[in-house]
């Protein structure tokens, strides 16, 4: 049996196919807004459906409900510009996953929001340390 003899799940049934790329975008971010960096919860259209944006990959990004709500069908970059959250890295991998350049727009959101390792540390040591207080008496 060869692979192009295969019948697959995903052919049978449209539904399942959209759920698992829905579910694939939301992976990308790590299920964050692409936006604002909040819980995606939403595809929101870069080039709305109304304006000719089509549902693909390159046009479809994790969104909050309340970024989707606010963006509606406005022009994404003067939109974001006037957001008090608007960070010119997440612009820049907003452009890069709209240009198709999906691992330039991931590393740029990882830069947007990096981990503060030393903080990390310091929290861990200080949670090791038992600290004992004794009271003036």
């Amino acid at each position: 049996m060869h692979n192009r003899d295969a019948v697959f799940l995903e052919d049978l049934c449209p539904k399942l196919r959209d759920r698992c790329w829905r579910q694939s975008i939301h992976n990308f971010t790590n299920k964050k807004c692409i936006y604002c960096g909040n819980k995606s919860e939403s595809i929101d259209h870069i080039i709305p459906c109304s304006k000719g944006g089509l549902s693909i990959t390159e046009n479809c990004v994790p969104a909050c409900l309340s970024c989707n709500g606010t963006k509606t069908d406005n022009e994404v970059f003067s939109w974001y510009r006037q957001q008090i959250f608007y960070d010119p890295r997440r612009a820049m991998a907003i452009r890069a996953w709209l240009d198709g350049d999906l691992r330039l727009a991931i590393r740029l959101l990882q830069w947007a929001e990096p981990k503060n390792i030393k903080m990390e540390k310091a929290l861990h040591k200080s949670q090791k340390i038992n600290f004992d207080f004794k009271t003036a008496a």
